[in-house]
């Protein structure tokens, strides 16, 4: 198993150890090249306008931090073309799908910026050009795997002529258009070119060379070679509907079940699950995959020992279909808890529909469980992943539960990813964070931003007032927007852009959606009046955030709604992603 992630900069230590990594890896695969060109990768990550490239960096790495293999992508804004300028895996390591895996990962990122197209030099394997016969063998295999995907070299230039007589094996100009059906234009490939042979060969090519290759590209379209290694039944997969790395990463609990309180009124169901995921798969976005199981480490370093323990305990103790409702607040004094673990429960909770039954813990386990391999998922690119869990968690804080929620998912899921890089957190429940902005008050390297019901009238009550703005470290990176009552989704979808807008000020390398479709029409807990077109909208908004983006299931209770709310949310944030 391997995971593919991006670095951009060497900020934080794991980023550094990956880029370490890399460099030892380059210097034994390119011994020819100077090792202090691989030096310049950290400063090349930081400072593009000095290189005139903008680098993205993906390694391939398994869990523990081994970096396998790795590719470097330039991308130049001014001419808006992308070039891939390593692609290599470490030696010893068979590929095992590492580089097939890279160079899609490499297509994705340059369709993602628009460019025109995705260039890259390859030797050549032909013995008119190349007198090595080993070489030449190799060189097939590249060339035959690129023509998978429909990348095939220029021809009818002078770009692959020797820059001195001497010279043998000179490299071969690649262009994978991307699918695209627009061919590539002489006048494009001259700036394209120029630009490569001044910002990546200024001191190998005098300019009379760079002059004499740019005035052999002549206007009109540009010439690939013909296919030769490629057999025509192969084009059926080089075009689908959905690419399988634009589609969404599914994690659905598959524990929830256990938890199911009966009791009349109780709107936190297990078929609120079923509803939303009978809908969304009718649109062919998604990927679904098993969770895996993740220590207790990971909530421990979010939620106090006491909260945990205790909860843990308690249900452990009751009997099957047994439940416990916090029904004494007492005024809480941390030294002195109460002993009898029935009227603890108050002291661990925040109000009074929150139970505590037999399997409560399992279920809300298995949740966190779904959250960090989604967040996986993250890790290795995926753009999307969505973990559609119960019981939510976005109200339980560091010491108390409530609201339905026992652990907050979102909040352990961004302390996992936080070690990655900063990460943004949007609430669009209809309800308050209190737990997720309570969680990270101090911190600086999480953004937490929540659009909700004024605390005038909606659930908790106590929190989410616009005054509330973070603490210490913390002070200016929570923000939120407490709405009126009655809202419009048009106003609503104004107040969703003022937060989107935030984080892209923040500039976070993460972002977790916590989604309540409890916005909608109908709801039991909520007052809007969103319907599934504004769920639609509202995520078209999101998606101008193009970070990977994790989905986090939090409310929505009305059966009826929710799945075509959903299917509708999904629609819109990925045609608003990749189309």
């Amino acid at each position: 198993m391997f995971r593919i992630r991006t670095i951009t900069s060497d900020l934080y230590p794991r980023d550094k150890n990956a880029i370490d990594q890399v460099k030892k890896i380059l210097i034994s695969r390119f011994s020819a090249v100077p090792q202090e060109e691989f030096d310049k990768i950290p400063e090349q990550l930081k400072n593009p306008l000095k290189y005139k490239f903008s680098i993205r960096l993906f390694v391939v790495e398994n869990f523990n931090g081994l970096v396998q293999g790795f590719a470097i992508l330039y991308f130049a804004p001014d001419v808006n073309f992308c070039f891939l300028e390593y692609i290599a895996t470490r030696k010893g390591i068979v590929s095992g799908g590492i580089g097939g895996a890279l160079y899609q990962k490499a297509r994705e990122v340059t369709k993602e910026l628009q460019a025109i197209g995705l260039f890259f030099e390859c030797l050549p394997d032909s013995l008119q050009l190349c007198n090595e016969p080993k070489t030449i063998i190799d060189n097939k295999r590249r060339l035959k795997f690129y023509e998978r995907f429909g990348a095939r070299p220029i021809i009818d230039t002078l770009y692959e002529t020797p820059v001195k007589e001497n010279d043998t094996c000179p490299p071969l100009l690649v262009f994978d258009s991307l699918d695209r059906e627009e061919p590539l234009k002489g006048k494009d490939l001259r700036k394209i070119v120029t630009a490569i042979l001044e910002r990546k060969y200024a001191d190998l090519c005098p300019p009379s060379y760079r002059q004499k290759v740019i005035n052999s590209i002549h206007d009109g379209k540009v010439q690939l070679r013909p296919f030769i290694y490629r057999k025509k039944e192969n084009d059926r997969f080089l075009k689908q509907d959905v690419p399988h790395r634009q589609k969404i990463i599914l994690v659905i609990t598959d524990r929830h079940t256990i938890h199911h309180i009966k009791e009349r009124g109780y709107v936190e169901s297990p078929v609120r699950i079923e509803h939303i995921k009978k809908e969304i798969i009718k649109t062919g976005l998604f990927t679904e995959i098993k969770p895996s199981v993740f220590s207790e480490k990971y909530i421990r370093k979010v939620h106090a020992p006491g909260l945990i323990n205790y909860f843990k305990k308690v249900c452990e103790d009751l009997k099957e279909g047994q439940s416990i409702y916090p029904y004494v607040f007492p005024i809480r004094n941390a030294a002195k808890p109460p002993k009898n673990r029935a009227v603890a429960a108050g002291y661990y909770c925040i109000d009074t529909f929150t139970p505590i039954n037999k399997n409560a813990f399992l279920a809300a386990k298995r949740a966190v469980d779904c959250a960090l391999t989604a967040s996986q998922k993250i890790l290795e690119d995926h753009p999307i992943a969505y973990a559609l869990i119960r019981p939510p968690g976005h109200h339980a804080e560091t010491n108390v539960f409530g609201g339905f929620c026992y652990f907050n998912n979102a909040a352990i899921a961004a302390q996992f990813l936080s070690e990655f890089g900063k990460v943004a957190i949007l609430d669009i429940d209809y309800h308050h964070g209190n737990g997720t902005q309570e969680i990270f008050s101090r911190r600086n390297d999480v953004l937490t931003i929540s659009l909700h019901g004024h605390p005038s009238f909606a659930y908790p009550y106590f929190s989410g007032f616009k005054n509330e703005k973070g603490k210490g470290a913390g002070l200016g990176f929570n923000i939120n927007y407490p709405l009126p009552e009655s809202i419009e989704p048009v106003l609503y979808r104004a107040a969703l852009a003022k937060a989107v807008k935030k984080i892209l000020i923040y500039k976070p390398r993460y972002l977790i959606v916590s989604v309540g479709f409890d916005i909608g029409k109908g709801d039991p807990t909520g007052t809007w009046n969103h319907a599934a077109g504004d769920f639609y909208e509202n995520a078209k908004i999101i998606s101008r955030i193009k970070l990977p983006t994790l989905i986090m299931q939090e409310g929505g209770y009305k059966n009826t709604a929710i799945g075509k709310n959903a299917r509708n949310f999904f629609q819109g944030l990925w045609d608003g992603r990749f189309n």
